[in-house]
């Protein structure tokens, strides 16, 4: 049996959005057919990139949003849906990371990690849970078809890695998170999962792989190899599309084995 992803008359949010795997991801769901609502605190970026999802063929649209706001976490979703429609999938991508020593993280340091990685993500995925389970319950039996949270963590989740000690805390909370979501809306028809990526290549880290650290880093992986940000489009479309239904509270590490 063959299988094919058509995320036709689907919306997607995808927050992180102005570049990296938010850029990758968006990208990567236009071309599976869904309307991709791009939301970041970078609003030119986003124009870019729509420009080019529209220049494929493909239907983008801008919000601004700051994942450390609150309200502007509701203004943005709302102002989404008003001129989209009702989000279907939600990519939780947004997230800063930092390279430090225990002993050495500072106070602020610490707050900006959790507060974007973990409570940040944590309020966009329950502002659009709310309004997936309002739909699910109001909607007439069997025509539901149900929504789908992706939260992006890091195989630093699974796995610490030096000098990334307080990141990997954070990501393990979004992995902890996922699980709880999981547990508490599939209920409701939403199906909760995240990505662990291992190291990928992207615009904020290109240069590092060519540095003397980066190569000894690359030697010392399974495969000695460093991903690019489409390795992980089969993972994120089939998370995202009707054929994950009995996928639920996963967590999957796409790391190219580097946590085995």
């Amino acid at each position: 049996m063959a299988y094919s992803i058509d995320l036709s008359g689907r919306v997607a949010l995808v927050t992180g959005a102005s570049s990296g795997l938010g850029r990758q991801f968006a990208r990567t769901l236009a071309r599976a057919g869904a309307a991709v609502v791009l939301a970041s605190r970078r609003a030119s970026r986003l124009k870019e990139l729509r420009a080019l999802i529209e220049g494929e063929d493909g239907d983008a649209h801008v919000v601004a949003l700051d994942v450390d706001d609150p309200a502007s976490i509701r203004a943005a979703i709302a102002h989404a849906e008003t001129e989209v429609g009702n989000i279907d999938i939600l990519v939780n991508n947004a997230g800063v990371s930092m390279v430090s020593r225990l002993l050495d993280v500072q106070p602020a340091e610490f707050d900006r990690l959790f507060q974007t990685n973990v409570r940040g993500a944590f309020f966009v995925a329950q502002e659009v849970a709310r309004r997936m389970i309002a739909r699910s319950q109001g909607t007439a039996p069997g025509t539901w078809t149900g929504g789908r949270v992706i939260n992006i963590a890091s195989m630093a989740g699974l796995r610490v890695v030096p000098q990334l000690g307080a990141y990997a805390m954070s990501k393990a909370a979004v992995v902890h998170m996922t699980r709880a979501m999981a547990l508490e809306w599939g209920r409701y028809g939403i199906n909760v999962n995240a990505i662990c990526p291992g190291y990928v290549d992207t615009e904020m880290n290109h240069e590092h792989w060519a540095s003397d650290s980066g190569r000894k880093l690359i030697e010392s992986l399974p495969r000695k190899r460093i991903a690019q940000p489409q390795d992980l489009d089969p993972v994120l479309l089939m998370l995202a599309s009707g054929q994950s239904h009995l996928v639920n509270g996963a967590v999957i590490a796409a790391d190219d084995g580097f946590g085995v």
